[in-house]
């Protein structure tokens, strides 16, 4: 009897050591093999279309092209292979953007190595994996009215203590502007002032510290 081919897996991550631990764990697998290895967005891309692996083992924090950004590239190009992001982020925008760009499974980069072979199996046969606890993370997030890239620029200036008159400098646009962008914010997080916005952003993962 022929035996399967095993599972093609591209593992993305900027982090070598941690790049490193998922081949090895893949690798252990007779079902299964890592066929490439990228540290940015652009290079799996790329490696999709020249090693068109079955599986992508996507982080979401990578430098340039962002792990959504590639996700979304990926699937548009090559639909056919499936991705899981693994990350150490659980916040529930980043859970929301990810599944909304593409990806068949979420996992925590806490998460045993057990659960990351069970996952590639389950995904690679055309199931959706996503942990209890991220999909509990999902269902707060669905609701809550999406903050516009323009309220990211303007988030990501408070962070670092612009005033208004800063943030319209940099943006280029009036004080009264910023005050409605900020105004908005507010109610969209409810929340009542520029530090409870910060840490609202922080926790829900709509921007990180960089």
């Amino acid at each position: 009897m022929k035996q399967p081919h095993p599972i093609r897996v591209l593992v993305v991550d900027d982090h070598q050591a941690f790049r490193l631990g998922l081949v090895a764990i893949v690798n252990e697998n007779k079902d299964m093999q890592v066929v490439a290895e990228a540290g940015t967005g652009s290079e799996a891309i790329e490696l999709c279309r020249t090693c068109r692996p079955d599986v992508v083992l996507m982080d979401l924090s990578l430098p340039g092209l962002s792990g959504v950004e590639a996700t979304i590239a990926i699937r548009e190009r090559f639909p056919q292979c499936r991705i899981i992001v693994v990350t150490t982020y659980d916040g529930d925008e980043d859970i929301y953007r990810a599944l909304r760009s593409g990806v068949q499974g979420y996992l925590l980069k806490n998460m045993s190595k057990e659960e990351f072979v069970e996952v590639i199996r389950a995904v690679h046969s055309g199931e959706h994996r996503v942990p209890p606890n991220v999909a509990n993370r999902l269902a707060a997030r669905v609701g809550r009215p999406e903050i516009t890239p323009r309220e990211i620029e303007v988030l990501r200036l408070v962070v670092k203590g612009e005033s208004n008159k800063g943030i319209a400098a940099a943006l280029a646009i009036t004080e009264d502007t910023v005050k409605g962008h900020l105004k908005s914010i507010y109610t969209k997080l409810d929340v009542n002032d520029r530090t409870q916005a910060v840490i609202s952003a922080l926790q829900h993962g709509i921007m990180h510290l960089e």
